[in-house]
């Protein structure tokens, strides 16, 4: 057998070979997140850069100074976990969404009646700092024995660096208030547009 025939084969099984990694990474399987020994999640690294869907704000001003949730929450869906949302209408197992809270932007040029300050564009609320980041996922497998296969974890609530772990916060804590008022599987649809354009589409 000649180097030219060596070569040929060489490229066909090339070609073969990416086609198979190709066809792995078009399955439509989500990507998980990972989990440390002791069953603690590990802290995505990329989350900033995930599909942006909203950022909710309570503010303390509106709530007689005692808002439940009063940052900013910028919230992220790990891409894959997006697009079989799009494409389905369901949160699959393996379904990653993140949720980092923003303090409200404080200067002279803000009230500290109702925290709204004066930008070019006109009063109102506008990022601060960074101060703490959740995740939430679901896998009803890992997870059979939460309500929906859905758990709640945070990484701190005091600034970055956030901590690389977290375990899961009781079933009491966030998947009753979620079972009883988010719109599809335990998630919040009826606030973020931009699901309710892609959901099943």
């Amino acid at each position: 057998m000649n180097l030219r025939h060596i070569a040929g084969i060489a490229a066909i099984a090339g070609v073969a070979l990416t086609g198979a990694v190709v066809a792995q990474s078009n399955s439509g399987k989500v990507a998980e997140a990972s989990f440390a020994d002791d069953g603690a999640v590990m802290a995505p690294t990329d989350y900033r850069r995930w599909v942006f869907i909203g950022a909710p704000l309570t503010p303390n001003a509106l709530n007689d100074g005692q808002a439940s949730f009063p940052e900013f929450h910028n919230v992220y869906v790990e891409p894959s976990a997006f697009d079989h949302f799009a494409e389905t209408g369901e949160w699959a197992d393996g379904t990653q969404i993140a949720k980092e809270l923003v303090m409200l932007r404080e200067g002279s040029d803000c009230t500290e009646a109702d925290g709204a300050c004066f930008e070019v564009s006109g009063n109102g609320y506008f990022q601060g700092e960074f101060v703490g980041l959740e995740l939430t996922i679901k896998d009803t497998g890992r997870f059979s024995d939460e309500p929906g296969g859905w758990v709640y974890y945070s990484f701190g609530h005091s600034g970055e660096p956030y901590a690389e772990t977290a375990q899961a916060f009781p079933a009491e804590s966030c998947n009753s208030c979620h079972e009883s008022n988010a719109d599809t599987d335990f998630v919040f649809t009826q606030f973020y547009p931009v699901l309710r354009a892609v959901q099943g589409n």
